[in-house]
This record gives C-alpha cells, sequence and structure tokens, in this order.
C-alpha cells in the first residue's frame, strides 16, 4: 500500500527549501507566504490555512521546465497577467511530480529571480534537496 500524499508536508518541504536559498527570506503579503530574494518574490506560497486549497506560484522562464510544470495535475498559467511572464500555479495534490522535482522549480525561480552573485553562491554551497 503506498503512503497517504500530505499536502501539508509538501508545501513545508517546498517552503523550508525556498527559505534555504541565500538570502531568501519570508515576508506575508496579501494574506499569504512568500519567499523573496533582493526585494522581490520568487515563489507565492499563499495562505496554509485550508489544505485542499494548497498551491505555489514561481517564475519558470527555461521553456522545457515551463512545460514540464504546467503538464503537473491542475498547473496554471499564473492570474494577474503574470502567466504571460512565465510565472506558473501548481495547486498542491496528489499526482503532481515528487518534492525534489518541486524544489528544482523552486531554484530555477530564484536564479531567475536573484542577482547573479546570489546565484553564484547557490553554485558553491546548493542546500540540500528535501526527500
Amino acid at each position: 500500500m503506498g503512503a497517504v500524499f500530505d499536502a501539508g508536508r509538501v508545501r513545508e518541504a517546498v517552503r523550508e527549501y525556498a527559505l534555504s536559498l541565500p538570502e531568501a527570506r519570508e515576508e506575508f503579503p496579501w494574506g499569504g507566504s512568500v519567499a523573496k530574494v533582493n526585494k522581490k518574490v520568487f515563489v507565492f506560497l499563499g495562505p496554509d490555512e485550508d489544505e485542499d486549497r494548497l498551491r505555489f506560484t514561481l517564475k519558470l522562464t527555461d521553456q522545457d521546465v515551463h512545460a514540464d510544470a504546467l503538464a503537473a495535475p491542475g498547473a496554471e498559467p499564473a492570474g494577474y497577467g503574470l502567466g504571460k511572464s512565465g510565472w506558473v500555479t501548481v495547486p498542491i495534490r496528489e499526482g503532481i511530480p515528487p518534492v525534489e522535482v518541486l524544489c528544482e522549480w523552486i531554484e530555477d525561480s530564484y536564479r531567475t529571480i536573484a542577482p547573479k552573485r546570489l546565484a553564484a553562491r547557490l553554485d558553491a554551497c546548493r542546500p540540500q534537496l528535501p526527500s
């Protein structure tokens, strides 16, 4: 029998990984959580109260990675016109890729938003991907 999917655990693993990246910090605008680097959001984590609506939104500029993210169950271009710039919203639900892949997407978004000097730091001391 397979393990029961735990959306809250997945959200927390993604959040922890995002905040482990160089100079990342968490803020709470608009009633939800975001991870920022250099005053810019690289992942919207949203509110965590309603486990049935857990999701995250990130910017993916690599076409293959962007296409993979959009192929996740329920994923769609982000609202408010952000989808036109490569932002994708991925619901945290059964059938999405493993946490390791989600964290790779978080890292791609971070690299897109972070200054080059911080991306270089990431190359020098890559955080451990959760399992």
